[in-house]
């Protein structure tokens, strides 16, 4: 299986999540570049977390014009393959259209950086199957914008259609409405998430519990 993890300015969290994609997950990697559009062979597209353009105007703004995110709207139409995009990639989704809703500052305007508790709210997806319904688990978050905010009508249809897999547990860290903290798309192949699973993908580094989104996605896409 081949992923491609996209590089903007500004990028900072790239090597990480290219690590845990080919040494842990079994990917075959590969960076691209923000300016090739050509995705086609990839079976996934993460776009990773950091500062792309040094969150100008606002985090994402700048990144979602940029030719490899506007290659993701027929990648995703056309079912290609999986998209995740991982806190500032969450951010580039949304405001290309991708995903709904928006990130926003967080509640206290302040960043914060810490590990927080997640309750995994689907586990039928590509992205969560190596969990168990309502498991709690933990994650590292580290953003200044990461208050999910959305229209009403738009929160009912995330709920609704159960498009919320992934919530905060205890402590809602940003204000994210309804608990937010990853999304998916109404044909399940874009997954956003500001908590960060490469960040906490070894015993090293914690609990682990990352690496289980990377396994999720290997396996939905060897098996279809």
């Amino acid at each position: 299986m081949r992923a491609g993890v996209v590089i903007f300015p500004g990028t900072n969290c790239d090597s990480e999540t290219f690590y845990v994609l080919k040494d842990l997950a079994g990917f075959d990697t590969q960076y691209v570049w923000h300016e090739d559009v050509s995705i086609e062979k990839f079976h996934l597209i993460v776009l990773p977390g950091g500062f792309s353009y040094g969150d100008y105007l606002r985090p994402g703004a700048m990144a979602k014009v940029s030719p490899a995110v506007q290659a993701l709207h027929d990648y995703v139409e056309k079912e290609r393959g999986l998209v995740l995009g991982i806190c500032n990639g969450f951010q580039i989704l949304t405001e290309a259209g991708l995903l709904v809703g928006g990130l926003t500052r967080n509640q206290g305007l302040k960043f914060i950086c810490k590990s927080v508790l997640l309750r995994i709210t689907r586990n039928d997806l590509p992205f969560t199957q190596f969990f168990a319904q309502g498991e709690v688990i933990s994650l590292p978050i580290a953003h200044m914008d990461g208050r999910y905010v959305a229209h009403a009508e738009d929160l009912e249809y995330l709920r609704n259609s159960g498009l919320i897999f992934i919530e905060y547990e205890d402590e809602n860290p940003n204000g994210s409405l309804l608990n937010i903290a990853g999304i998916t798309n109404e044909k399940r192949n874009v997954f956003g998430l500001m908590p960060h699973p490469e960040r906490n993908a070894e015993k090293i580094q914690g609990s682990g519990d990352g690496l289980r989104f990377f396994e999720s996605l290997w396996e939905f896409l060897k098996h279809g």
